[in-house]
């Protein structure tokens, strides 16, 4: 049986919160420590270069761990981890060489394992919905938060279990040109992200669209 809570008992209960400042602030607000998010969009559209870049900006608040399933340890993860200058952020960070779930969950299992798990791309688990929501538990239980990152069919995330994710999931983030939309269960934000300005503007045509 679920337990249950009175109003004032839900009115009291206190949250803890990230405390998102600037742009990250706009964009997706002030998160709970636990939060969960999907990030979807086409190829070359800015996904993986925005997760680094929200990778980089969550180190501030603990460890980040970025298994890096669809690109492994390549040219291409290191050429984005040098624009988004990781180096700055060592003991922080994390790189997972394609770390299956078994042993994912293990490491997350572990005293003092990273307070944030970012999975790129979620096609690449290669694990059912059961399977998923056995990690986003424990990660739930954990006070740890969790970050997808999907590849798209057209502007819908691809494949089952991306689908099933975005609506399990706090926040629901759309990629495209070079911008981040952010919608779902939001604490404040919803402004969106430039990830790269220069080729967002490329893209657009006018940087404020």
């Amino acid at each position: 049986m679920a337990q249950a809570y009175t109003p004032k008992q839900i009115l009291n209960k206190k949250f803890k919160l990230l405390s998102f400042d600037g742009q990250w602030k706009d964009f997706v607000g002030c998160p709970d420590r636990a939060f969960s998010a999907i990030v979807w969009g086409g190829s070359s559209s800015g996904k993986s270069s925005l997760a680094m870049q929200w990778a980089r900006y969550l180190t501030q608040f603990g460890k980040v761990a970025y298994n890096s399933l669809e690109e492994g340890v390549s040219h291409t993860v290191q050429m984005n981890m040098e624009r988004n200058y990781m180096d700055g952020v060592e003991g922080k960070f994390l790189l997972l060489d394609n770390e299956p779930l078994p042993e994912l969950i293990e490491r997350m299992s572990k005293h003092k394992s990273p307070d944030f798990l970012i999975i790129d791309s979620v096609q690449y688990l290669r694990v059912d919905k059961e399977d998923y929501k056995k990690l986003k538990r424990l990660m739930k239980e954990r006070n740890k938060a969790l970050i997808l990152i999907s590849q798209a069919t057209g502007k819908e995330p691809k494949g089952e279990l991306a689908d099933f994710a975005r609506y399990d999931v706090d926040m629901k983030i759309r990629v495209e040109g070079y911008k981040a939309f952010a919608e779902g269960r939001l604490n404040g934000g919803g402004q969106p992200f430039v990830i790269y300005p220069k080729k967002a503007a490329e893209y657009w045509g006018d940087i404020d669209n």
